[in-house]
């Protein structure tokens, strides 16, 4: 076979990044059109070793599971963009070894039993904010979702239910995010120079400030807790409090403050935007919403949040939401370790290699018709894990999928069961990059039209 270079695009490198963090997905789809599954991105100031993305699911795979150190590996240090936001001891920005038992220790309260304890704390919270809605007035759903998921972060990960530090830490940890929640402040993570404090005017000043109030009220909970330790605690920092590897090894504070952070940001923003996608298309499109709303009636008892996980409908409006505009548009960089042939193409060690989430999802042999939202897709047929991966795949697939996927149906069960709601945007919301993922270009709306049914009480915890 004549081994060809990789595509590499023809516009200028600046003008690439700028279409990058201000078009990602325009981006991705013109130079998929003209070069193919594989080609050269120059998404990233100041890269030196070739950056590809990928969209053949076939190639992907064979990547994703030989990612652990011969011909491919994970470097955790190509993620350096998040070490501002998350700190640099955290899951995302470790390599081998380091990496595989970190993700030992952190994996283990995201599973299981200790899942399903948190399905209560997720209905409470819900439960909460939407008896705060009024007939009379709108609703921010992105506000909304936010302030129901950084609860359910900081119930369920933080072990805080009330009080003056969950209070400030909620207020805290929301403006710190709401920095780069834009694509213009996404120039932020961009362009590293911003990050420095250049007095009281400049951003940089503003994003250290914050981050030393949060890492302040973080440390101060960590230090209160290990000296209190109660074992009865089911919160994902007293499992990490506890956790230790075969050598007897725990987690220090920075490491747990690292985590937190990462956790927060990963299950927080992330699962705040799938939720307002999922809202917005469930109204935008009546048949899916009737179809839903049927099949959410046919719960008995509403109180009990695992009866929304068995429904098949609302898993495939899940899937089909993290399909649509997936939040994460790719897979975290792997590195070319020796010579290795990839869709015809030679690749050379040093090569960084991305998959493309949005990319691989829009692709008309495995979505017929993929620009429209038909969650009937996922009850059709059954994607491979390199075919539909929201989550990312291989050795750094995120460990808190199925805490996202739980949180969203119980979100929504709870929410549609109760109440008609009506989407008040008169145009189409299209997607915007949000920090380095993908959210919605302006704010979608409802309004309260009148109640279904009403749960006789929630489940207390």
């Amino acid at each position: 076979m004549n081994h060809q270079t990789v595509p590499i695009p023809k516009s200028p490198t600046l003008l690439q990044i700028a279409q990058w963090i201000f078009n990602p997905l325009g981006y991705m789809k013109k130079n998929r059109t003209e070069y193919g599954d594989i080609f050269q991105a120059y998404v990233s100031w100041g890269k030196t070793n070739p950056l590809l993305m990928l969209s053949e699911p076939k190639a992907l795979q064979y990547i994703l599971t030989h990612d652990t150190g011969k011909e491919f590996t994970a470097p955790g240090e190509v993620n350096r963009i998040l070490e501002p936001l998350l700190g640099r001891q955290n899951l995302i920005l470790l390599s081998g070894n380091e990496h595989q038992r970190r993700r030992k220790l952190v994996t283990p309260p995201f599973h299981g039993e200790r899942l399903k304890a948190y399905g209560n704390i997720i209905q409470n919270i819900t439960q909460q904010v939407i008896d705060q809605w009024s007939t009379e007035a709108s609703i921010n759903v992105r506000e909304t979702m936010q302030k129901i998921t950084m609860r359910v972060i900081l119930q369920a990960v933080f072990g805080l239910h009330e009080g003056e530090r969950f209070d400030r830490l909620e207020r805290l940890l929301g403006q710190r995010l709401d920095m780069t929640g834009s694509p213009l402040g996404s120039l932020l993570l961009f362009l590293p120079f911003l990050q420095k404090n250049y007095g009281s005017w400049s951003p940089g000043d503003r994003l250290q400030k914050l981050a030393k109030e949060t890492d302040d009220l973080l440390f101060a909970e960590i230090e209160e807790r290990r000296k209190n330790p109660d074992p009865d605690r089911i919160d994902i920092l007293s499992l990490l409090l506890m956790a230790e590897d075969e050598e007897g090894n725990g987690l220090t504070d920075q490491d747990l403050r690292d985590e937190l952070m990462t956790l927060l940001v990963a299950g927080h923003e992330t699962t705040a935007t799938a939720l307002t996608w999922a809202l917005y298309w469930i109204h935008s499109l009546p048949e899916v919403k009737d179809k839903l709303l049927a099949e959410l009636d046919s719960v008995t008892d509403k109180t009990d949040s695992s009866q929304f996980l068995k429904l098949p409908y609302l898993g495939a409006v899940c899937n089909e939401t993290l399909r649509f505009y997936p939040v994460a548009m790719l897979t975290f960089p792997r590195q070319v370790e020796q010579p290795v042939e990839l869709c015809g193409y030679q690749l050379e060690p040093g090569m960084l290699i991305m998959g493309s989430i949005y990319l691989i999802h829009q692709r008309e042999d495995l979505y017929p018709q993929p620009e429209q939202f038909r969650p009937e897709r996922f009850l059709e047929r059954q994607f491979s894990p390199y075919e539909f991966m929201p989550f990312g795949g291989g050795v750094r697939r995120c460990v808190g999928a199925a805490l996202a996927q739980y949180e969203m149906k119980i979100v929504l069960g709870t929410m549609l069961s109760q109440l008609n709601l009506a989407l008040l945007n008169q145009r189409p919301v299209s997607p915007a990059r949000r920090g380095v993922t993908l959210g919605q270009s302006k704010s979608v709306w409802v309004k309260k039209v009148g109640v279904r049914s009403r749960s006789k009480s929630v489940a207390k915890v």
